[in-house]
């Protein structure tokens, strides 16, 4: 009778989804104000860990179909980055191991698996994920300790792997590759991808998880979850497995059960893994029996999706649906770009511009904030293309933000092919993956840093364009979506008609003899993409300002404000502003243009403001500015207002605590003006 077979796990999570406070003080920066009722300040955790669902999936599936499943023993599973050296210690004695790889994870996957080998050399080593390449000869003579890569979906392979462990007979089973004894190359069929999705047993059901929840009892947990299998649309960049355009659905009552044991064990927050939530009429049912959840039960907190890429009117319904329940605070939608022959060059369909377009402004017009997907350096995209991309989201009411990648390789995306990349003349450079507000110091990722393959240029973009798109993307970032000339902008735009790009060109471009400090901030934004195009980090380090990794329009921020530069920063925006005005023979009040910038500025958050402000202003900018963001008929007028700015709410007295809310508070930038109040008279505000 074959013997016992332990097995191991390795599936390391990125850190992506935690926030970072101190360890000595929790949200120190709110002092005694409460966080505002819509904030992430809510939640109950500063961070979160993701169940592991990849390998659950796996175990679960094992557990349910193998001849005799008692055969198998399964060691806890490795969901977070810690030391390899701890990493080995744990999977000592283990037969087989399973990674699931990502790009956030690899290298210290393969270092793990190689010191196994080197102490364990009878230990069979499988990876499978995204990361191994479909053609994996080159990775395996790479990598001599990994013996099996698995392609695709994992459960049916991997346990036909398991009953063979102990030959080591591959024959018949599908979707592997590996180096023969004879070190030749195998590599067989790929299996098609599984359709009856009811023969994967839940990991969350079936109890796979439990053991890991118990032995780490003061964790809060994220899940990991799907609805569906597959995707309808083969985009160059992605590496979804699309073969036959299929997508293959979960059982929906299984899905309920799912729903009803995150609430019962206080899931706080659940990812859904699926391509395109929203492709099936279903998923409003779904979307429906989550909100109950909260309502009933208070969880989940969070329900993060990526949505139908056609933004069908369901895609509507579902997040007015989680959006009544505060249960989706930013909807995601992810456009990649505004320019047609860019989508046509990525096999995407043209058509989402306007379903796009028309969704944004929806949204915008219900006052629910949305989060634009964009991809830097897409094949086609040209710098004029871009920022008018950019431009264009902004004025459909994308006001909260851009979510802009730099194109990246997977290895398992058509882009990787060497003949698209040369179709397209695709530059590319090798780039240290480092997660945003991570430790500069100290932290595991440093032990065995993670590395990305970025675009850094194609014909259509060279490298000179790629740095002045970068340059004004952070730009645009610090500007309109970090609000340090949000008031200016939306005003100037509204009632000049002055695009975005124009507005955002007036401050990057402006002379440098007459502003120097204008010019000084578009000088480091345009050196750090130079060095980024040298393969060095997205986000700027500083080991004074909480010791992490900074991105480009906070780092600058911060150095406006330490250097107490901010001020004269608006006062050289406000003069070269006007003069992007008179260079368009636009008739305009200086002093309209005036207290634009200086509402603007007192508004923004700062350090060492102990009393509140009461402003004068002859225009009604405040009013006009917001009726634009709403879409209500307000006109400008010439009459007194006045406010109270309330900056003691919350109020800081470090440059430290400064520092950790601007942390906490980056993917909700709204809470980066005061509070401000009107009131009736100058007089009675005084009173």
């Amino acid at each position: 009778m074959p013997g016992k077979i332990n097995v191991g796990w390795v599936h390391i999570n990125t850190g992506m989804y935690m926030t970072r406070t101190r360890p000595d003080k929790t949200r120190l920066f709110w002092g005694s104000m409460a966080p505002p009722p819509d904030s992430d300040a809510n939640a109950e955790s500063d961070h979160w860990e993701a169940l592991p669902y990849a390998v659950g999936l796996l175990q679960a599936y094992v557990q349910q179909h193998a001849p005799d499943p008692d055969r198998y023993t399964f060691l806890l599973p490795i969901h977070k980055r810690i030391p390899v050296e701890q990493a080995v210690a744990h999977l000592g004695g283990a037969n087989v191991v399973g990674f699931s790889v990502y790009v956030w994870n690899i290298r210290l996957s393969l270092a793990i698996a190689r010191q196994i080998k080197e102490r364990q050399p009878d230990t069979l080593i499988v990876f499978g994920g995204p990361q191994v390449p479909m053609r994996a000869e080159a990775f395996l003579r790479q990598h001599p300790w990994v013996d099996i890569v698995c392609h695709g979906e994992g459960e049916q392979v991997f346990l036909s792997i398991l009953e063979n462990c102990q030959t080591r007979n591959w024959d018949g089973i599908p979707s592997i590759s590996y180096i023969r004894p004879d070190e030749t190359f195998a590599k067989h069929p790929l299996a098609y991808p599984i359709q009856d999705l009811s023969t994967i047993p839940s990991p969350y059901l079936t109890g796979v998880f439990d053991p890991l929840m118990q032995a780490n009892p003061n964790t809060e947990w994220m899940a990991l979850w799907e609805t569906n299998r597959g995707c309808p649309f083969s985009c160059s960049f992605c590496s979804w497995d699309s073969r036959a355009n299929r997508v293959h659905k979960f059982d929906q009552e299984r899905l309920f059960r799912e729903i009803e044991w995150m609430a019962e064990h206080q899931i706080e927050y659940i990812h859904c893994c699926d391509a395109n939530y929203g492709l099936w009429p279903r998923d409003l049912d779904i979307a429906q029996y989550i909100a109950q959840a909260k309502e009933q039960q208070g969880y989940p907190k969070f329900f993060f999706v990526e949505n139908d890429s056609c933004f069908r009117e369901r895609t509507y319904q579902i997040h007015n649906t989680l959006h009544r329940v505060g249960l989706n605070g930013t909807v995601i939608l992810a456009v990649q770009s505004m320019d047609v022959q860019t989508l046509k060059n990525v096999n995407r369909k043209t058509s989402i511009i306007q379903l796009y377009q028309e969704v944004q402004q929806r949204f915008a017009r219900d006052g629910i904030e949305t989060l634009t997907e964009m991809i830097l350096a897409l094949p086609g995209e040209t710098y004029d293309s871009f920022t008018d991309g950019i431009s264009q989201v902004i004025e459909q009411g994308g006001h909260h933000g851009i979510s802009c990648y730099n194109c990246s390789i997977l290895p398992c995306a058509e882009m990787a092919e060497p003949a698209y990349q040369a179709r397209f003349g695709m530059r590319t450079v090798s780039q240290q993956a480092i997660a945003m507000h991570s430790a500069v110091t100290g932290a595991v990722d440093d032990d065995v840093p993670e590395f990305m393959e970025t675009v850094i240029a194609t014909d259509s973009m060279p490298e000179t364009d790629w740095v002045k798109a970068k340059a004004f993307l952070w730009m645009t970032d610090l500007l309109h979506f970090g609000r340090v000339l949000r008031i200016p902008f939306v005003l100037l735009h509204q009632l000049y008609a002055i695009s975005y790009w124009e507005l955002v060109e007036a401050i990057a471009l402006a002379d440098p003899d007459r502003y120097p400090l204008l010019a000084s901030v578009q000088a480091m934004f345009l050196d750090k993409a130079r060095a980024i195009q040298q393969g060095g980090p997205e986000y700027f380090p500083s080991g004074e300002w909480l010791g992490i990794w900074w991105p480009a329009d906070q780092y600058v921020l911060i150095k406006l404000a330490m250097e107490w530069e901010l001020d004269e920063f608006y006062r050289q925006a406000e003069h070269a502003l006007a003069a992007c005005l008179q260079a368009r023979a636009v008739g305009f009040d200086p002093a309209l243009l005036h207290e634009a910038i200086e509402l603007n500025r007192h508004l923004f958050i700062r350090p060492f403001n102990l009393s509140n402000l009461t402003i004068e202003q002859s225009y009604n900018v405040w009013e006009t500015y917001h009726a634009a963001m709403t879409g209500d008929p307000v006109r400008l007028e010439q009459k007194p207002n006045h406010y109270r700015i309330l900056r003691m709410q919350p109020l800081w007295l470090t440059w430290e605590d400064w520092f950790e809310f601007l942390v906490f508070c980056y993917h909700n930038r709204n809470f980066y003006w005061y509070r401000m109040l009107p009131v009736k008279s100058k007089a009675s505000a005084h009173g």
